[in-house]
């Protein structure tokens, strides 16, 4: 049986770190606002931005002579998953299952015969996923240094990325991040971003939310615009731009759950630890109330002895 001493050290230092959690549960509420908003103003603009790549598309005489952003190159052998992640851990189950949709992919893809290569970002998905698939990552990039994110940084990735297909390295590039819903929900999603042809689709006929493998894109009214200089020319700015794009909301939508994650983390911790607070204490006052029942009797036993 522990000693009080024992039971009074730890019942401290349940309470220091019950404070600790505290703080950051209050810290990541305050960033949560912030990253919340930034991923909603996001949205807009990515979806907006879709649309007019759908209505160009569209107006093309024959799409299949589109750029290979927009096309691909006619093969889907090679596959880079961009994989997003956070770089910080105490959130839960967030990087864990992003990693998880990372390995459904990976494990799908090969059985399929495709080659897979890894594009990390975040050093919790790289220390995970580097343990069983470092032979496939090809690059790594860690937000830790960031004191805020921006879209210079996903500007960077993105024309990583595009040199790469240019470079003839992989023939598909799908995306997995975690998709922001609420504080209590993140789902992790996996959408195509090359070729951008395949990443236009429709919402689910029953539930109406986005499907997980595609992007929804509303229409443009049905609109006809007449485009200067051609169809394929905006393309080749848009869809470099549209990649990018898609990488800051996925950053966003990261952020957000992040935050999410880690307020509902802290929160079951700081309640965990005032349970084991309350068990400490009941502990502690059962083994004092024991020792001085046994000095009593002891006490006492020595009064009737003489």
């Amino acid at each position: 049986m522990a000693s009080l001493k024992e039971l009074k050290n730890r019942i401290g230092s349940v309470k220091n770190t019950q404070k600790i959690t505290k703080a950051m549960q209050m810290v990541a509420a305050a960033k949560l606002r912030k990253a919340q908003e930034a991923a909603e103003a996001s949205r807009p603009y990515s979806d907006r931005l879709n649309s007019i790549i759908i209505n160009l598309a569209g107006s093309m005489a024959d799409a299949t002579d589109g750029p290979e952003l927009l096309v691909g190159n006619g093969k889907s052998d090679n596959v880079l998953l961009v994989v997003a992640t956070a770089d910080r851990g105490l959130c839960g189950g967030f990087n864990t299952n992003i990693v998880r949709k990372a390995r459904e992919e990976i494990v799908a893809l090969e059985r399929a015969g495709k080659t897979v290569k890894l594009y990390l970002i975040g050093k919790k998905g790289y220390d995970q996923l580097n343990r069983l698939y470092a032979d496939q990552i090809v690059e790594f990039v860690s937000l830790k240094e960031e004191r805020k994110l921006h879209a210079g940084i996903a500007q960077n990735i993105g024309e990583k990325i595009t040199s790469m297909f240019e470079a003839g390295e992989f023939d598909v590039c799908k995306l997995i991040y975690s998709k922001f819903k609420n504080v209590m929900e993140q789902d992790a999603v996996s959408t195509t971003m090359i070729p951008a042809i395949a990443a236009i689709g429709s919402k689910d006929d029953a539930s109406g939310e986005h499907a997980a493998d595609e992007v929804f894109a509303p229409d443009l009214d049905g609109a006809i615009y007449t485009y200067e200089p051609d169809e394929t020319g905006i393309l080749r700015v848009l869809l470099p731009r549209n990649i990018n794009t898609q990488i800051f909301s996925a950053l966003l939508e990261n952020q957000a759950g992040e935050m999410g994650s880690k307020m509902t983390a802290m929160d079951n911790a700081t309640r965990n630890a005032g349970d084991m607070i309350e068990n400490l204490t009941m502990q502690f006052n059962r083994t004092r109330q024991a020792r001085i029942t046994s000095e009593l009797i002891e006490i006492i036993s020595g009064a009737e002895a003489l």
